[in-house]
């Protein structure tokens, strides 16, 4: 039996059924079978889905659609031969843009986010155009497939909102106010004085927290919220970027001149004190400025260098504008304290000793230990910047450490070589770290007991501020040494806060008097008379004094008049080595007898 040959179709099946005239692109015959079979396929989908044929740019319609395409564009149950750009869902979305641009462009598929085109209550979709065969009908022929994604990106920009949020506050967290400021940063107009950033550290909070709890601590963040809030001027962007830290992006119509107008309004509205409760509390804060400008990359790095300027206004309770380089100085810092941790560990420190002469006989009376580094591509590192870097990151206790063995092993050696104990001692500084976290007492008995020294052979040199940091403690390790008939030694004297009493209580044996005066003396009255108050009162109290920094005959002279006991300078010699040192000290006694 001869196989039936296809049925035509001349309009839509629901046209004819309603006596409707066919659609002009209908007019063209259509196989029935396998019309039927493409809208079956477009039914089956369970996301919105039209095809869209073109026969050229200018003739572009939609031929066919399921019927979560006809609901979301509103087209109705009827027949379909709308032409894209009377389309008001394709229009609005600026799908229509886009699908005459798929067919000029004669792409095979193109994906896309899009919307609605309502500012308020829109929906979002994810579209894909993808290319079918040409009919008879048309010339270009593709599947729109459109996925609503409203609700997942309600979702989406809600819990943005909230990682965006400062929940105490509702002001913007460092990661909004870090967004703020890349934008900014990606202006190609920005100018180098036209926006800062401020951050603003409250002063005091953890103490707030300790003294009244966490619940009324939260209620002085919001309230010092609102009171900056009220120092800015319109279009400011105010974040919390810290627990106790708030960011502040200035637009600057004067310059910097701008930013510390700023700064003065915030220190004026917290003058008036918060009140908490039952309580009244007077709070300040610090506050640190950098430009945003086109010498930085990153948004980070320009909040991160307002913190830095935050850190060095804590010092003056001012405002402080980075410069340039601060925050690269404060990095090659702590590469330098990665360094010195491998030098510590590696021992590649050494050691040097300044001679400590009586003023009276000429004698070296004994050597102070100072430690040295010199870095195999570098050179030689400062102590003093060392020494701060330790101080700052903890270093300073193993560094401490081996100073102590070290100086004890020298002395021990000396004495071998010389066939006896020599009537030499050394002096080792001690840091107030040391005193606060160490077992100074225990290391320096070991010390002697390991190299057989006498403890009146060594000397631990201390500053005020060891003293001034922890006065108990303090005196707890300074009689702990002294039961070991160590000697004590206050370093850089009168240049900290050493009460007087704390001389008379603890027991230190020796004053030695800064530099700063000494080498002053000779020509600041004040200075003079400095010294001579500094060497009566020690006499008075029963201790000895050493002068530091002469660099002159006139200056070891006129000391030795005034009635000092040693001194330690240029004059007599600089750091040198060991071998040197004991070589120095031989021929300096040798001579003088």
């Amino acid at each position: 039996m001869p196989s039936a040959s296809p049925q035509r179709l001349d309009t839509p099946h629901s046209a004819l059924a309603l006596g409707a005239a066919a659609p002009r692109h209908w007019q063209v015959p259509r196989d029935t079978a396998l019309e039927a079979a493409r809208q079956d396929y477009l039914d089956a989908l369970p996301i919105a889905g039209a095809v869209i044929c073109a026969n050229g740019i200018d003739d572009i319609w939609i031929d066919k659609a399921n019927d979560p395409f006809r609901r979301l564009a509103l087209l109705g149950t009827g027949p379909i031969d709308l032409p894209i750009g009377e389309a008001a869902f394709l229009s609005a979305s600026r799908i229509g843009e886009r699908l005459i641009r798929f067919f000029a462009d004669e792409a095979d598929d193109m994906q896309f986010e899009g919307g609605d085109g309502k500012d308020v209550g829109g929906r979002y979709f994810s579209i894909r155009i993808a290319r079918l065969a040409a009919t008879n009908y048309a010339t270009d022929r593709c599947l729109l497939s459109i996925v609503d994604r409203t609700a997942q990106v309600d979702t989406e920009n809600s819990l943005r909102a909230e990682m965006l949020r400062d929940s105490l506050t509702g002001l913007p967290n460092r990661l909004a106010f870090a967004e703020q400021v890349e934008l900014l940063l990606q202006d190609t107009g920005l100018s180098d004085s036209s926006h800062a950033v401020l951050v603003v550290d409250l002063a005091r909070f953890s103490r707030v927290n300790e003294c009244v709890g966490a619940i009324a601590g939260d209620e002085l963040l919001i309230a010092f919220a609102s009171r900056l809030f009220s120092a800015l001027s319109p279009g400011d962007v105010l974040a919390r970027i810290g627990s106790d830290e708030f960011g502040i992006l200035l637009r600057l119509e004067t310059g910097l001149e701008d930013a510390l107008a700023t700064a003065a309004r915030i220190k004026a509205a917290l003058v008036a004190p918060f009140r908490l409760s039952e309580l009244e509390i007077q709070v300040d804060c610090s506050i640190g400025c950098a430009l945003v400008n086109g010498k930085v990359d990153f948004a980070e790095e320009v909040v991160r260098n307002a913190q830095f300027a935050v850190k060095r206004a804590k010092n003056n309770n001012e405002i402080h504008v980075y410069e340039a380089n601060e925050a690269q100085a404060a990095r090659r810092l702590f590469s330098l304290e990665t360094e010195l941790r491998r030098a510590i560990e590696n021992g590649q420190l050494t050691m040097a000793f300044q001679p400590l002469v009586d003023l009276q006989s000429g004698h070296v009376a004994g050597f102070e230990a100072l430690t040295r580094w010199e870095q195999e591509e570098g050179g030689a590192v400062d102590a003093s910047k060392f020494i701060a870097v330790a101080e700052e990151s903890g270093l300073i206790v193993p560094l401490g450490r081996w100073a102590l063995e070290e100086a004890t092993r020298i002395l021990a050696e000396w004495d071998r070589e010389s066939g006896g104990a020599l009537p030499l001692y050394m002096g080792v500084n001690v840091s107030p770290v040391q005193i606060a976290r160490d077992d100074v007492v225990g290391l320096l008995s070991s010390a002697l007991d390991r190299h057989g020294l006498a403890g009146e052979r060594l000397t631990l040199e201390l500053t005020e501020s060891a003293i001034v940091r922890d006065p108990e403690r303090a005196a707890k390790v300074l009689n702990g040494v002294k039961e070991l008939n160590a000697r004590i030694a206050m370093d850089d004297f009168g240049t900290g806060y050493t009460s007087l009493a704390y001389l008379q209580r603890l027991p230190i044996d020796i004053l030695k008097v800064d530099r700063s005066f000494v080498s002053h003396m000779m020509t600041d009255r004040d200075s003079f008379a400095i010294i001579r108050a500094v060497l009566s009162l020690a006499t008075a109290l029963g201790m000895s004094t050493t002068a530091e920094g002469i660099e002159t005959e006139d200056l070891a002279r006129t000391l030795g008049y005034l009635g000092c006991s040693h001194g330690q300078g240029y004059y007599y010699a600089a750091p040198m080595s060991a071998e040197d040192a004991l070589a120095y000290a031989l021929s300096r006694s040798a001579s003088s007898t």
